[in-house]
């Protein structure tokens, strides 16, 4: 049998002295393998670990055609050399897979819910369950069966097996072992509860996951993937709820029990606020519409630079009802971002738009009476009256 590596041995090792064997450059980038590692690779779920190789990060780690690459951000060293693990990302992500097997086991074995597929994720982990759904009360049974297993403090032990010893097992939690997979098999017993075939990092006991909490769910491929959170991740994201909600009871002035109330008072008040900004714009736009047809000029220009398309159409309606004979190209927005709207009751109304677009740094379209589109050189408007007017005139 092959040497275990060093993560395998123990996984709990953070520094280890090693040598470089091998280094080169793939499509990922530059590549050393190690005589032993105490880095663990991306695989069955679980991903790679972080850390140093003498001083240069390893941004990743992938299983090789000879070896186990470490991905590094630097120039590779060579000879003897020190390795550092990322220490609390390892940690983290052996409370979060050692979480997941008990809940897995505790899912099948209890409800007969079999686990289909993992992943540990930066912020949620999740594992996908062979139910259509699970209700609220199903979901915190489920929690309170993991959480009693937590404090039983159970052993966690890994073992190696040949092929034909694993399929004499009586009881056995596995989705199938890696394609092309030779010699002894590894399984991760947690005493009592569960054995599973597992190529991933785990604690020596229960206790150590602290505790799981089943935060969300949502269906999925027939089944329903359940999220959950574990260990020091859960106690993170409860510090950061309990912020969260701090700084809502000093925004909303109430108390925890209330925030969703008040808030969605809050947010009906918003709506009907911005439902009456957009009858008095509309209202707005008429008037100054109807206004700008009164006005002599044969281009009536208008620009407003916190207007809105919809209010540069509203404008142009108001103005050609009070003047059909009029010509208006109203602007919106800023130098460089911006809109323009030509309106006119004349069958060379497209030519008059592309004109406009063209002397804007813009590009639009349109139909009827109005032509509109995006415009950069807002600052050409009054050069553009005049050239309107002049083809306006040929």
């Amino acid at each position: 049998m092959e040497q275990v590596p060093a993560f395998y041995r123990d996984p709990y090792l953070s520094r280890l002295q090693t040598r470089v064997i091998a280094s080169g450059r793939d499509d990922r980038g530059v590549w050393i393998e190690l005589a032993d590692t105490i880095f663990y690779p991306e695989g069955g779920g679980q991903p790679a670990d972080r850390g140093t190789v003498a001083g240069v990060p390893v941004v990743d780690v992938q299983k090789g055609p000879q070896g186990i690459r470490h991905y590094l951000q630097g120039e590779p060293p060579s000879g003897e050399v020190t390795l550092e693990l990322d220490w609390q990302r390892r940690y983290d992500h052996m409370q979060q897979h050692t979480g997941q097997h008990l809940l897995s086991a505790i899912a099948e074995d209890r409800f007969g819910w079999k686990t289909t597929a993992f992943h540990l994720g930066a912020e949620l982990c999740d594992v996908e369950l062979d139910v259509p759904s699970l209700s609220p009360p199903q979901l915190a049974e489920l929690e309170a069966w993991v959480a009693g297993e937590i404090r039983a403090a159970r052993a966690v032990r890994v073992h190696y097996l040949e092929p034909e010893e694993v399929a004499n097992l009586p009881k056995l939690r596995s989705r199938g072992l890696p394609e092309g997979h030779r010699g002894k098999v590894r399984l991760v017993e947690i005493e009592g509860v569960d054995v599973a075939t597992c190529g991933g990092t785990h604690l020596a006991n229960t206790a150590e996951i602290e505790a799981l909490a089943l935060v969300a769910t949502e269906p999925m491929r027939g089944g329903t993937r359940v999220y959950f959170v574990a260990g020091n991740r859960l106690r993170r994201r409860l510090h950061a709820h309990e912020a969260r909600n701090a700084a809502l009871r000093k925004l909303l002035g109430a108390g925890d029990q209330e925030l969703a109330t008040v808030a969605e008072a809050k947010l009906a008040e918003l709506a009907e606020l911005a439902r009456q900004l957009r009858r008095t714009q509309e209202e707005l736009a008429v008037l100054l519409g109807e206004k700008l047809a009164t006005s002599s000029e044969r281009v009536v220009v208008f620009h407003r630079e916190d207007a809105e398309l919809t209010f540069l159409q509203r404008l142009a309606r108001a103005f050609l009802e009070a003047q059909p004979q009029g010509v208006l190209l109203a602007t919106a927005g800023k130098e460089g971002h911006g809109y323009f709207l030509l309106a006119a009751n004349r069958p060379d109304i497209k030519q008059l738009g592309e004109l406009v677009a063209s002397e804007l740094a813009g590009r639009g379209g349109g139909s009827g009476s109005i032509y509109q589109g995006k415009a950069a050189h807002l600052a050409q408007r009054e050069q553009v009256k005049e050239k309107l007017a002049e083809a306006m005139s040929r």
